[in-house]
């Protein structure tokens, strides 16, 4: 099998395991996300207005508003980097592309923390997400303009013990799931 094989066989098994987490989710983790965000209060940051079984940082992000710049992404086209957008709790929101919802008033601003979803993680920081490389076209952008944070937010079920990396895979700086932060 190949990279994109194997990738894609880890990746079914993983949205398995994501689906059934979620099914169970009390909705704890964003307490965790919290406690790891308060230490970064102000920092402009990005999460993502979660779609299917994704794990839900909003509580989080709502929480982080209050302190400080907070976005989400907005997909402007295939193969390219994303944007994001300025969101508050209060946004009004509208349908984006893929289903993710995006603020209907769009106001760019640039994160230096991206939480990022994911389908799979390994604890050394290797995440796969859905295959079209937003987050690592974005990724490898802003972090050559200045550090950007990279925090994996995720079902501990989504861990997988290895996976095939491409040289244009971005690590993760960290990952918190709904029972424990990994630090990478």
């Amino acid at each position: 099998m190949g990279v994109s094989e194997d990738k894609a066989a880890i990746r079914k098994a993983a949205f398995r395991a994501r689906k059934a987490a979620f099914d169970l989710d009390a909705g704890g983790a964003s307490g965790l996300l919290s406690s790891v965000l308060a230490g970064y209060r102000g920092v402009p940051l990005s999460g993502y207005m979660p779609i299917r079984s994704e794990i839900d940082p909003l509580p989080a992000m709502a929480e982080a508003a209050a302190h400080g710049p907070v976005g989400v992404p907005v997909i402007r086209a295939e193969g390219q980097p994303l944007v994001f957008s300025r969101w508050t709790p209060d946004a009004e929101m509208t349908e984006g592309p893929f289903g993710a919802r995006v603020p209907a008033v769009e106001e760019l601003m640039e994160p230096e923390i991206v939480i990022v979803p994911l389908v799979a993680f390994t604890r050394s920081g290797a995440r796969l997400g859905y295959g079209g490389g937003f987050y690592d076209r974005t990724l490898d952008i802003l972090r050559a303009r200045r550090a950007t944070l990279a925090i994996g937010f995720a079902y501990g079920a989504q861990e997988v013990p290895d996976m095939p990396i491409e040289p244009t895979d971005q690590p993760l700086d960290m990952i918190v799931t709904d029972a424990e932060v990994i630090e990478v």
